[in-house]
């Protein structure tokens, strides 16, 4: 599984990084982006609910 950001939509607000700070990072004003390339196993669930709980809705998880 794989984790995409649309950064031209991110309004910043570091949600998806306080939900799953293993896949997202969002730093210094700039749109959150992606850390790792595939999702670790044992990370799935909360990358889910970050793309779920994404306020923008510009998060999305590719299998």
């Amino acid at each position: 599984m794989k984790a995409e950001i649309n950064k031209s939509g991110c309004i910043k607000c570091g949600l998806c990084a306080d939900i799953c700070p293993t896949v997202f990072r969002q730093e210094g004003g700039e749109a959150a982006s992606v850390r790792v390339e595939e999702i670790p196993a044992k990370v799935k669930s909360e990358a889910e609910i970050a793309e779920e709980q994404c306020p923008t809705n510009v998060i999305k998880i590719r299998k």
